[in-house]
């Protein structure tokens, strides 16, 4: 089989495997214990862009916890016994006894992305680091429809089924999408980009959004840099507390993901405005207590640094040498006003999959082979249950979404660890069914 690059034909001389994965975080990697776990004959090679990825590097914040039980990890839902267990992760750290012992409900942040490192690094064999995916093409693999897949350095992966795990697109609101400046950072790049600020503190800083990572934001700057002014901005008049509710956390229960998926799109929007404040727009008792009595405490002192805008929506932001300028309006009152801020931190989360502005329509490594692929009649792709695409013709090599589908799936599919391993069971059966494994 020969493809091109560039305008030159390069032969490919990879092994043709069953399942090529395209990312390797948490969603592809619990896919990946599954397939060892159940289906040990199925060949598969997963290509990941980052040479050493970390989970969440970018928030990997001091003191910052992952709002998710620990047993909803890897594997527990799937295989209670398995071997790839946070808890069998901690017994072998030596920290069992000490983890059972901590004053907290959820773990460190930090300490799940360490087990994230420790799991992933038990499927080196099965996985290939710096493999930037730069195209994707449906093509005859060993006499059958398959993918071919095309790396940054020209080299070529096959495989007949293929299955995208990259996360979704960090979301970046007008007007901020139209600069392109190290002086505005997504959350994602927040700790990467704060750590090149010390031999320059900002001395103001604005945080965009209302969310849980806003405030973790807002607070690690304070103590980062406790002379800062630092406003965090948010277009609703306040910081609302999440939803806890055990009844409304059953979204993030299979059943409610089964309901979700049969229901119709203003079904569906209907369950997203009651479900968004359990995952989305809120934040933790704990983190909101911080923040107040940290705002309170500096108005006592009479140095206050940290400030909290609701009802506030940026216009327009442009840089120069001496920072962002921006116009602030008023949602209500539409009364505008000017700030300036050495750095902008966008805590705005991420793109859904979907027609609207604030989504994308099909993740962009897909622009080569999606109009193989049905769209619904509200611009949706079609995705089945078992997260397959619906393709136009049975002809077209299997291609499945792990983690990507939370506006087919609901809730439990927003990017959390909370039915990450049902979810590789659903796919691994699904596969069965395809002939794969």
């Amino acid at each position: 089989m020969t493809a091109h690059q560039n305008g030159q034909a390069t032969e490919s001389t990879s092994e043709c495997v069953d399942l090529l994965g395209v990312g390797f975080g948490p969603a592809n990697l619990s896919l990946a214990i599954a397939l060892q776990e159940d289906s040990p004959r199925t060949t598969a090679l997963f290509l990941e862009a980052e040479q050493d990825p970390v989970w969440q590097g970018g928030m990997l914040l001091d003191g910052s916890n992952m709002q998710n039980h620990p047993y909803r990890d890897l594997v527990m839902l799937r295989n209670p016994r398995s071997r790839y267990s946070f808890l069998n992760y901690l017994f072998e750290q030596g920290r069992l006894i000490e983890y059972l012992n901590l004053p907290m409900e959820f773990p460190l942040r930090k300490e799940y992305a360490q087990y994230i490192q420790w799991a992933t690094r038990q499927f080196r064999a099965q996985a290939e680091f710096g493999a930037r995916v730069t195209e994707i093409a449906i093509a005859e693999v060993d006499g059958m429809p398959g993918y071919v897949v095309t790396c940054s350095d020209g080299s070529y992966r096959r495989g007949r089924a293929l299955m995208l795990g990259i996360g979704r697109t960090p979301y970046v609101p007008s007007p901020f999408d139209k600069l392109d400046s190290p002086r505005v950072c997504h959350l994602t790049r927040y700790l990467h980009t704060v750590r090149q600020l010390t031999q320059a503190p900002p001395k103001s800083v604005a945080v965009i959004g209302g969310s849980q990572s806003a405030v973790e934001i807002v607070l690690d700057l304070a103590s980062r840099f406790p002379q800062a002014r630092i406003v965090n901005y948010v277009r609703r008049y306040g910081l609302p507390l999440k939803d806890t509710s055990p009844f409304s956390e059953e979204g993030f229960f299979p059943a409610f993901t089964n309901y979700y998926f049969k229901a119709n799109r203003s079904g569906k929007d209907t369950l997203d405005a009651y479900m968004r404040p359990t995952n989305y727009s809120s934040s933790d008792a704990d983190v909101l207590h911080r923040l107040y009595a940290l705002i309170y405490e500096q108005r006592i002192d009479g140095e206050q640094r940290v400030f909290v805008h609701g009802n506030s929506e940026v216009r327009r932001a442009e840089v120069d040498d001496s920072g962002v300028w921006f116009e602030v309006e008023e949602v209500h009152t539409n009364d505008v006003m000017e700030d300036r801020a050495d750095l902008v931190v966008l805590a705005t989360g991420f793109r859904d999959l979907g027609p609207h502005p604030h989504q994308e329509p099909y993740p962009a490594l897909l622009s080569g082979v999606i109009d193989q692929f049905q769209f619904d009649a509200d611009g949706y792709l079609l995705v089945e249950a078992n997260y397959f695409l619906r393709s136009h013709t049975d002809s077209t090599p299997p291609l499945i979404l792990n983690g990507l589908c939370e506006s087919s799936h609901g809730i439990g599919d927003a990017g959390s660890f909370s039915l990450l391993s049902l979810r590789a069971a659903t796919i691994l059966e699904g596969l069965r069914g395809q002939g794969i494994t």
